[in-house]
């Protein structure tokens, strides 16, 4: 069995205790981050055997994976935070698994996607996720598209590209009321519900730290 299991976004108490027996009972732990999964498993006295499986691993440590759930072991597959899958190389592997007739089990969590979209105030029954949109080729062209969009729209940024998104979505969107959520479940937790310019001159004036989704 591959089990798809989500992991806290911040808060180490947000697992459900179905995680906790999950992550102990089986073979492995495919991990995006073995050190960042390990501060996890030691919080809750987990004693998994992990392996590592990101972005970047080779097409041979994918299939090294699915050898050991052929061979009928069961693997827990993990990401730094959250559900795997959301933003991360989780669908390779889980794209294989149904190729071999592998059984998949998700074991639901938290999310950054849901946790923002519920305190947005933002219309929650049709929806739009974008992730992190590209940052180069297809940007311009991916934003004049969603111009007449009715549904709330969900983005994933970071940092240092926050700034440029906001005038980005200003120059395409017009100034409509964003809500923009950071380190969410975090000690710094922060949701601000303003217009667009305001939302940049507030971070022109105020370094952004952490993580962001912006609901629009």
């Amino acid at each position: 069995m591959l089990y798809i299991v989500s992991t806290p976004i911040g808060n180490l108490e947000d697992i459900t205790l179905r995680a906790i027996r999950i992550l102990k009972e089986v073979d492995y732990i495919a991990a995006e981050d073995t050190r960042h999964t390990k501060i996890l498993l030691n919080k809750y006295e987990i004693e998994g055997t992990l392996l590592s499986y990101h972005s970047y691993s080779s097409h041979n440590k994918l299939e090294k994976i699915i050898d050991i759930l052929k061979e009928g072991k069961d693997v827990a597959l993990v990401s730094d935070a959250g559900t795997p899958g959301i933003s991360d190389p989780a669908y390779r592997l889980i794209q294989r698994a149904i190729e071999e007739d592998i059984q998949i089990s998700p074991i639901p969590g938290a999310s950054a996607l849901l946790a923002a979209l519920v305190i947005s105030g933002k219309p929650m029954n049709q929806f739009l996720y974008l992730g992190f949109i590209p940052v180069k080729k297809g940007r311009q062209t991916l934003l004049k598209s969603l111009t007449e969009e009715k549904r709330s729209i969900v983005i994933f940024e970071s940092p240092h590209r926050i700034l440029r998104t906001l005038n980005d979505l200003l120059e395409h969107f017009g100034d409509r009321e964003i809500a923009i959520c950071r380190e969410l479940t975090k000690i710094y937790e922060e949701a601000l519900r303003i217009k667009i310019s305001e939302a940049i001159e507030h971070f022109t004036k105020k370094k952004p730290k952490g993580e962001f989704v912006l609901v629009v």
